[in-house]
């Protein structure tokens, strides 16, 4: 009977080397199975991994490993979400280049990710601030743009003034941003939109096709496309109010509108502020 006490560190840096060797890993583009792809959410590149990087990519690598042995050719990829302003302000922080900085993390999480033995498929590794990755976004935004799917206008955004940089509503928690735990300020800022309301249908009828998701998580996509039928109407200003002669509203129900006796806007509507002044 073996009485031999089991040494991870000794045993799997074996095996992972001998898989790495045989490149057991690498989805080939002319495999003739089935194909199958698993890609959890790119990590940023802090410079360590935890605890909740390790839940997330080991259940990617468990639905990897089933799918393989089900007979699927799985391509199991792994890339670093590395381009924003927490990056840049880590590098400043850290008095070295933002490139320098998030190239060395990379590297030190790459190979903490290596350690978990993972069944990735290294050999497709990316970085989002890989020229050769974000010229290919450029080249999309620029079409978007050439169709008419992009338009660009002021609006009110969630901004986080430690980390210099605006947050999603999923990322402002009781007031403070996710990350930086500074207090979140409304500012106004000129910025791209994608006109998701184009696709607003077919996006809502794909969430029928999701049927193991969970209804919370298709519920938050539901809300975030925020599909509704209604009118703008424009109404004449019994008096000019600066430049203004008239104020837009949106309403659902425009068959109530005979029955409006005012309307009110929000005190940092542009019509309050100019009234203000």
């Amino acid at each position: 009977m073996a009485t031999e006490r089991y040494n991870p560190r000794t045993s799997e840096p074996k095996w992972q080397k001998a898989w790495a060797e045989k490149k057991l890993f690498e989805a080939r583009n002319d495999d003739p199975k089935p194909k199958y792809y698993v890609l959890e959410m790119f990590p940023y590149p802090s410079g360590k991994i935890h605890i909740g990087h390790t839940r997330n990519y080991t259940m990617g690598d468990v639905v990897a490993r089933y799918k393989r042995a089900k007979g699927f050719n799985v391509l199991h990829p792994m890339g670093w979400d590395a381009f924003g302003m927490p990056a840049e302000n880590a590098a400043m922080q850290n008095k070295v280049h933002p490139k320098d900085w998030t190239y060395e993390n990379i590297a030190v999480m790459r190979e903490q990710l290596k350690m978990m033995g993972l069944s990735l498929d290294w050999a497709r590794e990316f970085a989002t601030c890989d020229v050769d990755y974000y010229h290919r976004q450029q080249m999309l935004f620029l079409d978007f743009v050439e169709k008419g799917l992009v338009t660009r206008k002021s609006s009110k955004v969630n901004w986080d003034p430690e980390d210099m940089t605006v947050l999603a509503n999923e990322q402002v928690i009781d007031g403070r941003g996710w990350r930086s735990g500074a207090l979140v300020e409304q500012r106004e800022l000129t910025q791209w939109f994608f006109k998701i309301t184009d696709f607003a249908q077919d996006l809502l009828d794909s969430l029928n096709l999701l049927e193991e998701w969970p209804e919370k998580v298709k519920l938050m996509q539901h809300n975030w496309i925020g599909r509704s039928e209604g009118l703008l109407i424009r109404w004449p200003l019994a008096k000019p109010v600066g430049d203004a002669h008239e104020l837009e509203v949106y309403t659902t129900r425009p068959d109530t509108i005979f029955g409006a006796s005012f309307m009110a806007v929000a005190a940092d509507h542009p019509l309050a502020r100019k009234a203000a002044e």
